[in-house]
């Protein structure tokens, strides 16, 4: 289906697959369904989640594709569709339930924006908030419309986010580098190290000055290290490259913040 819809000029939709609930869960998929969302996750520059005000229920496959989202809630807009077809009073109670459900997946107070509406062409059946569900339509339409502009400054921020993750990343290998013997005891003293390695992030802030926040997960970086022979073979950190990557922040990343303000 193609439409000249100027919304559409600078936006891809991608309709994933659908949910399962009830008996239907227990029936396998020929493919890894956590996976697939996973990447579309990943890749989104927003994440619409569809509910309908008669259907609440969310189910275990839901709850575990909401969990997956719990790391990207600045992308998530939830929708509770056909809203007119409900009473003002059960439309307050439907709004309340489905944020209570969905606080105790995300795990936090505060969730996502919840736009209602009714998003078909047939007119509102209930009109007694007319103008809210109008409201809330537009909203979403102008929240979709601004996408071009904040997926360039999400774009930023995901590559400062992970320049300075190489950069910690650089630093810890270096500083663990650091504390291993010349010749007997290494790889006992490489345990020792992985096995506090809680503290070992601590130093490693304190002495070059880093970020805690910007430090990897510590039970997969140690399990990640563990794989590793001789933590000595890695190549001694090039002071110019970090030099270069200071530029990136302090330069290059401010460039394109302002270009991206006039984009």
């Amino acid at each position: 289906v193609e439409m000249d819809a100027p919304i559409l000029h600078n936006i891809t939709l991608v309709d994933t697959p659908g949910i399962l609930s009830g008996q239907k869960q227990s029936v396998g998929r020929n493919y890894d369904y956590a996976q697939v969302m996973r990447w579309f996750i990943e890749r989104a520059d927003l994440i619409i989640i569809m509910f309908d005000a008669h259907k609440l229920d969310i189910s275990d496959e839901l709850k575990k594709v909401i969990e997956l989202m719990i790391p990207h809630q600045d992308k998530i807009r939830v929708v509770l569709n056909k809203a007119d077809s409900i009473s003002t009073q059960q439309l307050m109670r439907v709004y309340g339930a489905l944020m209570w459900s969905l606080g105790k997946v995300m795990m936090t107070p505060e969730v996502c924006r919840v736009f209602m509406s009714s998003f078909w062409g047939a007119p509102l059946k209930n009109t007694d908030q007319a103008s809210l569900l109008t409201q809330e339509k537009i909203d979403l339409f102008a929240d979709i419309a601004q996408l071009p502009q904040n997926a360039v400054m999400r774009r930023i921020n995901e590559l400062v986010k992970r320049a300075r993750a190489v950069k910690v990343h650089a630093y810890i290998i270096h500083y663990l580098r650091k504390q291993l013997p010349y010749t007997f005891g290494k790889r006992e003293k490489q345990r020792k190290l992985i096995g506090r390695l809680d503290r070992e992030f601590v130093m490693c802030a304190r002495r070059y000055e880093l970020p805690k926040g910007d430090f990897p997960p510590l039970e997969p970086f140690r399990q990640a290290l563990s794989e590793i022979k001789d933590l000595s073979e890695f190549p001694k950190l090039d002071k110019k490259m970090v030099k270069e990557m200071d530029k990136v922040f302090s330069v290059d990343i401010p460039n394109l913040l302002e270009q991206a303000r006039e984009f």
